[in-house]
């Protein structure tokens, strides 16, 4: 098993119109175990598990395809 975290930037309509929208979606996404706002350079963090990195790859590639998401970074566990 893999845990990783992706960090994500939203567009500015995100924040005022979609923001809600990004983490609720993020939280459909198979494999992802937490999301929810933040303060700070992102806007929103998302927990994800998966079977390898491949699987990783594939829940983050999902992620960044989330409507309003502008930029992600994804960390993952060494």
């Amino acid at each position: 098993m893999v845990r990783g975290l992706i960090l994500i930037k939203t567009t500015a309509r995100a924040v005022s119109l979609r923001f809600p929208n990004v983490v609720k979606e993020a939280r459909k996404i198979p494999g992802v175990t937490d999301a929810f706002s933040v303060f700070g350079r992102f806007d929103v963090a998302v927990f994800i598990e998966a079977e390898d990195y491949d699987k990783l790859r594939e829940i983050a590639s999902k992620v960044n395809a989330i409507p309003g998401v502008k930029s992600t970074e994804t960390l993952s566990e060494a």
